[in-house]
């Protein structure tokens, strides 16, 4: 048994030096993923996007969605939620460069 968690160790760290994520980080990513192509398609951004453009395109769409603008809300969380994701893991993966 103590072999086990040796090599599960062994293996989780293997894996964080080697792909910079850690193995629960990786699990997930068809879920990750697909919050991160809505937040794009709800912003209306590409695959490839930067900063600059991720502000740019939740401020166009939280200027046709507010409630002033006849719009709710909640749209306008949604717009917030998709900005903070996507911003988030640009975040991220500068951080990750070396």
């Amino acid at each position: 048994m103590m072999k086990l968690i040796l090599l599960a160790a062994i293996v989780a760290l293997g894996c964080k030096l080697f792909l910079r994520r850690w193995p629960w980080e990786l699990l997930p990513l068809s879920a990750r993923s697909s919050e991160v192509r809505r937040a794009q398609t709800l912003l209306g951004l590409s695959r490839s996007h930067n900063r600059d453009q991720v502000i740019e395109a939740h401020r166009r769409l939280v200027a046709q969605v507010h409630p002033d603008r006849g719009g709710s809300a909640e749209l306008v969380h949604e717009a917030n939620a998709a900005r903070d994701l996507l911003l988030d893991r640009i975040g991220r993966r500068l951080s990750e460069k070396p």
